[in-house]
């Protein structure tokens, strides 16, 4: 999984679940930012760890949360 451990995935699909209301911290390089302070909702987390989320604002956008960027649970 490029890189990326198993457990590690495992541990973010515990931690975020469908439907879980979160809170963008901060995201990486990405050309187009969410800004921070923004509010979404878990859609699902897939097979690579990444967090996909409807944000508030109407983007939708999948958060590498085991490579850089950052959300949390509200």
């Amino acid at each position: 999984m490029f890189g990326i451990s198993r457990d590690a995935v495992e541990s973010v699909k515990k931690r975020y679940a469908n439907g879980d209301r979160v809170v963008l911290i901060c995201m990486g390089d990405d050309p187009r930012p969410i800004p921070e302070g923004t509010q979404g909702t878990v859609r699902c987390v897939d097979d690579m760890g990444t967090v996909h989320v409807s944000w508030d604002n109407g983007r939708q956008l999948g958060m590498c949360v085991l490579d850089g960027d950052a959300i949390r649970k509200v």
